[in-house]
């Protein structure tokens, strides 16, 4: 089975302008997440999807592939689809399933790769796959940087939100968990998805996901043990940074 992770980076981000080449530990957060994606035994093969050539340049310096995407999608899954386009043409190699692994998850383990895209290689119905972890902290609940996912008896997401969901209750860390943003599409599957037009609720909460689930199909998701914080706003380098210090001593 053709596996290919595809990591989509930009320097424009609103929240937090270049922050792709964010130093943590001395590295570009781009480099750890490259390197940690790369590291993965179930893949073929590892790209940076950007529109910068600063972040090109610099994965190719470290000996990794990178390729330009235009710099007008909106969503990350948009800007994957372009990348898989353009590599299986230049490869002349069709992949099988596609993972996106968010520029900003400096903290990935190779093994929660592994751990979302065993569920989808054992069992061909699954379109599209996410990790989801616990969450922590009422602060974390209530952080609209962080994505929340409630699901139903089979594991299959029933709504991502920003804000809180669902009500504030005695077993809200119980019912409630977090996206993590590692996510295998099927090939064809986010070919499809690229070409639905974007749906309200996915507009509304920023989610792509949404955009399946509003369309009918399934969202799998899949727990993680790994405890991992993204980079969402500069504050963010400190604590992510001073994690990594600690699981590398």
């Amino acid at each position: 089975m053709n596996i290919v992770a595809i990591i989509p980076a930009r320097m424009g981000s609103s929240r937090f302008p270049g922050k792709p080449m964010a130093k943590i530990l001395n590295k570009p957060m781009i480099g750890h997440v490259y390197e940690r994606v790369k590291q993965c035994q179930l893949l073929t093969d590892v790209i940076v999807a950007t529109c910068d050539n600063e972040i090109k340049d610099y994965i190719e310096s470290i000996g990794g592939k990178a390729v330009m995407t235009s710099d007008q999608h909106e969503r990350a899954s948009d800007r994957c689809a372009e990348a898989l386009t353009y590599i299986e043409k230049e490869c002349k190699l069709q992949y099988d399933i596609v993972v996106m692994v968010q520029g900003d998850e400096p903290m990935t383990h190779p093994e929660m790769v592994s751990e979302v895209l065993r569920p989808m290689m054992n069992n061909e119905k699954i379109l599209v796959a996410n990790l989801i972890g616990n969450i922590r902290s009422v602060e974390e609940f209530h952080d609209r940087n962080c994505i929340k996912v409630v699901c139903d008896q089979e594991d299959n997401a029933l709504y991502f939100s920003r804000e809180p969901i669902p009500t504030h209750g005695e077993k809200w860390n119980q019912l409630a968990k977090k996206q993590v943003c590692i996510i295998p599409f099927r090939r064809d599957f986010l070919l499809q998805y690229t070409n639905m037009a974007p749906t309200p609720l996915e507009i509304a909460e920023s989610v792509d996901m949404m955009r399946v689930l509003e369309y009918g199909y399934k969202v799998k998701m899949v727990p993680t043990s790994y405890h991992t914080y993204p980079v969402d706003i500069p504050d963010d380098l400190k604590r992510v940074e001073s994690l990594m210090k600690k699981k590398s001593a």
